[in-house]
């Protein structure tokens, strides 16, 4: 099973990226994904369920150490081929 994972830390700063941010960039793109995309207001990650799902865990519980007070994530499941 493939998997879709888009997410946001806050708070958010327009200055300057938070330590968060940059955590949760760290974390994915460490991750065995297929595909990523790190913004400035939105970030994706592709990849096997296995490798999404330890991903997730790592991101929420580093970027929380991290000084972010909200997460918000969705998770969907892709077929192949799809974007």
């Amino acid at each position: 099973m493939r998997l879709r994972v888009e997410f946001t830390t806050e708070p958010f700063d327009l200055d300057e990226a938070p330590a968060h941010a940059l955590v949760a960039r760290e974390v994915i793109e460490a991750a065995e994904l297929d595909a990523v995309d790190v913004g400035p207001f939105g970030n994706t990650a592709e990849g096997g369920a296995d490798a999404v799902l330890t991903a997730v865990d790592a991101l929420l519980r580093r970027t929380l150490e991290s000084g972010a007070t909200r997460v918000s994530l969705q998770v969907n499941v892709i077929g192949e081929g799809e974007q």
